[in-house]
């Protein structure tokens, strides 16, 4: 009976530390069904590799070994569901968020964070308004929309010689914001805006908006908006015999699928767009990194996913500075972060946005995404 006992005590003792061990939740929001489902499923699984790298470390923190899990939502790209989304993850009680994707989800979501006093930081979304709001909360991975609308606009000019440009948005907080920037830099820069169109981010049939470009004489288009528009939009110029037309974008249509959405490596011969960041093969740990990934979520790479990994990382960084998991305690650490990603050096400016950025433009040669600079 007293060897039982004691036998019984060791494996009470043995059990010990799984008992203690603390739960730390990382959130994270975006569309995982619908039209840009695939980029929200890249977006997640790069966390999901942050919160396997972690949990393989054995990460303390305040003394306490932590085991790290993921709490995911769908906004599906909608506004009220993204805020709803957001509410989940201040119910939930997560200790930080990595999202959302659009724009038009982050910023509405952004004041719930900030009433519930939850960090997030976003890996996709680019509009500047983001953080014109003064949340502390609120933090960026990536370049914005100044940086990339201006950067294609002086590309269109000085490389391309564009005279004479189209400006299509999809009326998203996303789209707009990209194609107002764009739009101001080119006029600038000497080009002629001969035709202003917008869609939606639902449209299929864009064959009125580009009847009306074509008759305008535009040598380029520029669309501020997602693959799932871009793609037949390019596929429906090839139609109409504008297949000589450059066409311009953000990193909203600089994915691997737009080809797939466009029908043919032709469609997208004259895409040029840009992209917040260095490309993979250019960033630190870029290469090592993107094997990992592709092991493991084959065909899946779409552009934010090393963002997401790195938002993670950095997030669990200011908790272990901080000695807590707890918002109000390592948020202090994450606006001094300091961080050598896979994307690079991580650190923010008092508003939370990106210190100094970079930005890289690409095209798509024989079908392939291909860095220009």
């Amino acid at each position: 009976m007293f060897k039982h006992s004691l036998i019984a005590v060791a494996a009470a003792a043995a059990a010990l530390p799984a008992l203690a061990q603390e739960v730390v939740k990382i959130g994270h929001v975006a569309p995982i069904t619908g039209p840009q489902g695939h980029y929200g499923k890249d977006n997640e699984n790069g966390v999901r590799m942050a919160i396997d790298d972690l949990n393989a470390k054995g990460i303390t923190i305040g003394g306490k070994k932590v085991k790290f899990e993921l709490a995911a939502e769908d906004d599906a790209a909608d506004p009220r569901q993204g805020t709803a989304a957001a509410q989940k993850m201040c119910d939930q009680k997560v200790n930080g968020v990595v999202g959302h994707l659009n724009s038009g989800t982050t910023i509405p979501a952004s004041r719930v964070y900030n009433d519930c006093g939850i960090p997030h930081i976003t890996p996709a979304a680019t509009n500047p308004k983001l953080t014109q709001n003064g949340y502390k909360t609120t933090f960026r991975i990536i370049a914005n929309d100044n940086a990339l609308g201006a950067g294609l606009a002086i590309y269109a000019a000085n490389v391309l010689k564009v005279r004479k440009v189209a400006v299509i948005d999809d009326r998203t907080a996303y789209g707009q914001g990209l194609a107002e920037v764009f739009k101001k830099t080119a006029l600038g820069k000497g080009i002629q805006v001969v035709r202003e169109e917008f869609t939606s981010d639902k449209s299929v049939d864009f064959s009125a908006v580009l009847t009306s470009v074509k008759s305008s004489g535009a040598e380029a288009v520029f669309f501020g908006g997602m693959d799932p528009q871009a793609g037949p939009m390019l596929r429906q110029m090839a139609q109409l015999g504008m297949a000589g037309v450059k066409y311009l974008g953000g990193d909203g249509i600089c994915t691997n699928k737009i080809v797939e959405l466009a029908g043919s490596a032709t469609a997208v011969a004259n895409v040029v767009c840009a992209e917040g960041g260095t490309s993979i093969e250019k960033m630190p740990g870029g290469k090592a990194w993107k094997e990992r990934y592709d092991k493991r979520f084959p065909g899946q790479f779409q552009v934010y996913s090393p963002y997401a990994y790195d938002a993670a990382m950095v997030l669990v960084e200011a908790m272990t500075q901080a000695g807590s998991a707890k918002p109000r305690d390592y948020l202090p650490q994450l606006q001094a972060m300091q961080h050598k990603g896979v994307t690079g050096t991580i650190a923010f400016e008092s508003n939370g946005e990106l210190r100094s950025p970079d930005m890289t433009l690409y095209s798509f040669k024989d079908g392939k995404k291909t860095p220009l600079n």
